[in-house]
């Protein structure tokens, strides 16, 4: 059974930070944060905190600004408000200071999933020395992306496959379960409205520098993992150059794991369980 509780934190702003957190049945022997991607929510996360919990794994999970119920109920799906990306970014290390408080002395690690894990390159540029690793997926370098025209943010069938055209969400997953599932819930299926898009190319930019990515510990371990068929890396071509920006900046201990005929949400796919598995490997190997 998972144990599930809820949180409001103030963020510096006053705007309310909302939080699950999930605890195993004996103290927690590592807290693992989720960063949640866009069009998205928090919630969607049990299945992964429910397999973390059962390792006695701690799972802290955040609805970014513009995300969740509360911007359902506010009428502000999409928007990131007047402090637009870096805003999300700093209300992570705020769940950061509480999942530390609440599990005292236990190693952090950070998985952030599509704009999820551009928040987490950008709190590593910063708050790296916090964590014991940080784990990427559906991952890509957002800037070549961007460069690219790549229409994925749309979240619309734009970037689909030609051979996906059961939904227009077919490029989340194999699994037309977890698609029906995702476009009949109201929290889901959105993207950033336009200004709150451009603050997140805005922010990300800091973390396509060299020398920003040499302030993170030449050490920490880091695991990248995404679906070969994910549309929004075309085909790897903005995959592998991130991996190699890491691998550049001197990070020695990077991991890579990608799935054949998966697509975006590894972790909603057809072979879920063995993701799942894999990350929790990892996870495991990072603990050791």
């Amino acid at each position: 059974m998972l144990h599930e509780t809820r949180h409001s934190l103030p963020a510096s702003d006053g705007y309310p930070i909302e939080v699950f957190e999930w605890v195993p049945p004996a103290p927690a022997r590592a807290v693992v944060q989720i960063a949640h991607g866009m069009g998205e929510h928090a919630g969607r996360y049990r299945a992964l905190a429910r397999a973390l919990n059962g390792v006695g794994v701690a799972v802290f999970a955040n609805e970014h600004r513009g995300h969740g119920p509360e911007a359902l109920r506010r009428g502000e799906k999409g928007r990131l408000g007047p402090r637009g990306f870096p805003g999300m970014v700093d209300d992570m290390l705020a769940v950061s200071d509480l999942a530390q408080s609440r599990h005292t002395g236990v190693p952090l690690i950070l998985l952030g999933h599509s704009m999820g894990s551009f928040a987490t390159k950008i709190y590593m540029l910063d708050h790296a020395h916090r964590l014991q690793g940080a784990a990427l997926s559906g991952t890509v370098a957002l800037d070549l992306a961007e460069a690219g025209n790549n229409s994925a943010w749309k979240l619309q069938t734009t970037n689909a496959p030609a051979t996906v055209r059961r939904t227009p969400y077919d490029w989340l997953s194999r699994d037309e379960a977890e698609v029906d599932s995702y476009i009949a819930d109201p929290m889901c299926g959105f993207r950033l409205e336009l200004q709150s898009r451009q603050s997140m190319y805005a922010a990300y930019a800091r973390t396509t520098q060299p020398e920003a990515l040499r302030r993170i510990p030449p050490h920490l371990p880091l695991y990248l993992f995404v679906g070969d068929a994910d549309a929004i890396h075309r085909q790897l071509a903005y995959f592998n150059p991130l991996v190699e920006r890491f691998r550049a900046a001197g990070l020695s201990d990077v991991t890579v794991r990608i799935y054949e005929g998966a697509r975006h949400e590894v972790l909603n796919e057809t072979n879920r369980v063995e993701v799942t598995a894999h990350f929790i490997e990892w996870v495991e190997r990072v603990l050791r």
